[in-house]
């Protein structure tokens, strides 16, 4: 078996700025952008975290650059001459970063939280990261008073750092069946979340002993509210409980409308008798997925 060749040298190499030459133009209004002005911001503050991504030196000793284009301007712009870079060792063609996977929220909370548990001001990071410090607290405060299951099902997901303030006037069992209810209807703003507040039977809430007022809301319509939330709620459970085996049955249904009307026979029958059933079954069988896309 031969040995795995790495795609690039493991080590960065500090090489000057006016040897890498960029592979694309940069975009128009990019220095004016929020995502332009958080990297100055960061790289102000603890300098470049990311190395450019570059390929071989070519016969002139310019390198091509691969990743990087806004950080290199960046770097430029603060007066740079320099920079750590990743060195591609081959010479395939192959796009950086295509498909980045953001973090999810709870990811940057536990990242925050430890960069302030090693003494990084919640300031500097404010700084570093061109928000307001009271976001940083937010996130580095996110999930106090969130119940682990809750924490479980948002692990992948990315939401408002105000979602944490709203979850904690819930009780963990209800955490979990907003949380729940959030995903299932892909929904996770604080909106959403300040909404299944309001239609909280008062024995779930932490810390509330009287019934809550909300402006524009009668006590008639928060009893409904309650009430059809609770409908809701069942109604998921119930779907939650079957979903696996009806998915099992609709690919075994489809599988088999897809050789009934291969069979000659069957398919000129239908379209002479029943062309309205065969057309629902021509549309049944062409589905690539359960939700049509």
């Amino acid at each position: 078996m031969s040995a795995l060749q790495l795609g690039f040298i493991p080590e960065p190499l500090t090489l000057p700025l006016d040897r890498i030459l960029p592979s694309r133009k940069t975009p128009e209004g990019i220095l004016g952008s929020r995502k332009f002005k958080q990297i100055v911001a960061s790289v102000e503050a603890i300098g470049l975290i990311e190395p450019l991504s570059v390929g071989k030196p070519h016969t002139s000793g310019l390198h091509v650059l691969l990743d990087g284009h806004i950080r290199l301007v960046v770097l430029r712009q603060l007066g740079y001459t320099d920079a750590p870079c990743l060195v591609a060792t081959d010479d395939e063609s192959y796009t950086y970063n295509n498909r980045i996977n953001r973090i999810s929220s709870i990811q940057e909370h536990h990242m925050l939280r430890r960069a302030v548990e090693r003494g990084v001001t919640p300031e500097r990071l404010a700084k570093a990261l061109n928000v307001d410090v009271s976001q940083i607290h937010k996130k580095v405060t996110l999930l106090e008073g969130i119940c682990v299951e809750a924490v479980e099902l948002l692990k992948d997901q990315q939401f408002s750092a105000n979602m944490g303030a709203v979850l904690r006037k819930l009780k963990p069992t209800r955490q979990i069946e907003c949380v729940e209810l959030m995903l299932a209807a892909n929904n996770i703003t604080v909106v959403y979340a300040e909404a299944l507040l309001a239609a909280t039977p008062q024995h779930l809430l932490v810390g509330e002993t009287k019934p809550r007022k909300i402006r524009g809301i009668s006590a008639d319509q928060m009893a409904k509210m309650e009430r059809e939330m609770g409908s809701l709620q069942g109604q998921l459970k119930l779907v939650e409980k079957s979903y696996g085996q009806d998915v099992l049955l609709l690919v075994l249904a489809k599988g088999y409308l897809g050789r009934l009307i291969e069979n000659q026979a069957v398919y000129r029958f239908l379209s002479q008798r029943q062309p309205d059933v065969l057309a629902e079954f021509e549309l049944i069988v062409q589905t690539v997925a359960l939700d049509g896309k």
